[in-house]
C-alpha cells in the first residue's frame, strides 16, 4: 500500500512540475524547487524524466549579468509532446469539421467562425479588460481573463511597453492547420487594449510560448458625436455713408 501510495504522489509531483514548466517556462531548475517547495534532487529527478519521455527540453538560460565562471543556467519547457498532455479539446474532430466548413462554404466561412469564437471567448471578460486605464494595464487584465479561459497567460514589461506571453493553447494543432484563429484573436485584442498589437510568436508555428506586443500608448476613443463647428457672426456690410467716411 505504501508504495502504491509513494508512486502516485511521485506522480502528482511530476505533475505539478510539468505544469510549471507550462505556465511559467522556461524557467530553471531552481525556480521550480522555489515555488513548488522541493528539493533541487527531487527537481532534478522529475526534470530528468520529462527530458527522457520527449515531454520538456531545455536551452541555455540567456545572461543578464557579467560572464561568470562554470556553465550557464539552463531553462527547461514544455514540448509539443508535454503540453499535448494537458490537452482537452477533440482535436481531430474539430479540424475535421473545419475542413468540411471551408470545402463546404470557403475561406471566409472559417474566418467567420474564428472571430465569432474569439469575440465569445473575450466577451466574458470584456468590461474588467476596458476598466482598466491604459494599454498595459488592459494587457494584465487580458493574462487573468486568458489564464481564467485555460491559456495560461502572463505579462512582462519591457521598454516600449509589454509582452502578453499565453504559455498554453487548448487549440494549437487547430490553428496549426487553420492560422484564422490566431489572426482573428490577435484583431481580438487590439480591440479590447485600444492599440495596435502585434503577434511575435505563436505555439501553432511551432514557438514555446504565444507572445503578443503591447505597446506603451493612451488609448484613444472617438467620441460618439462631434461638437458643430463654431460660426463667426456676420459683420453688415458698411452703407455708403460709413464707406465715404
Amino acid at each position: 500500500m505504501d508504495v502504491v501510495k509513494n508512486v502516485g504522489a511521485d506522480r502528482r509531483t511530476r505533475e505539478s512540475v510539468a505544469r510549471m514548466l507550462l505556465e511559467q517556462g522556461p524557467v530553471t531548475a531552481g525556480q521550480v524547487a522555489d515555488s513548488l517547495g522541493l528539493s533541487s534532487a527531487a527537481v532534478r529527478r522529475h526534470l530528468d524524466a520529462l527530458l527522457a519521455d520527449g515531454q520538456a527540453t531545455y536551452r541555455s538560460a540567456p545572461r543578464r549579468g557579467p560572464r561568470g565562471r562554470g556553465r550557464p543556467a539552463k531553462v527547461f519547457l514544455l514540448t509539443a509532446a508535454g503540453r499535448a498532455q494537458f490537452e482537452h479539446t477533440y482535436d481531430d474532430l474539430a479540424v475535421a469539421a473545419l475542413r468540411f466548413l471551408s470545402e463546404r462554404d470557403g475561406e471566409q466561412a472559417i474566418r467567420s467562425f474564428a472571430e465569432r469564437r474569439v469575440t465569445d471567448l473575450v466577451g466574458r471578460h470584456r468590461a474588467a479588460v476596458v476598466a482598466a486605464t491604459d494599454p498595459v494595464a488592459r494587457a494584465q487584465q487580458l493574462a487573468a481573463a486568458l489564464t481564467a479561459e485555460g491559456y495560461a497567460a502572463s505579462t512582462e514589461h519591457v521598454g516600449s511597453g509589454a509582452q502578453l506571453c499565453q504559455h498554453h493553447c487548448p487549440v494549437s494543432h487547430v490553428a496549426a492547420e487553420f492560422p484564422q484563429l490566431c489572426e482573428a484573436e490577435t484583431a481580438a485584442f487590439a480591440d479590447l487594449l485600444g492599440v495596435h498589437v502585434q503577434r511575435l510568436a505563436t505555439i501553432a508555428r511551432g514557438d514555446a510560448v504565444c507572445t503578443t506586443h503591447v505597446p506603451r500608448a493612451a488609448v484613444t476613443t472617438v467620441p460618439t458625436f462631434l461638437p458643430t463647428p463654431s460660426v463667426p457672426p456676420e459683420i453688415p456690410p458698411l452703407n455708403r455713408m460709413e464707406a465715404s467716411e
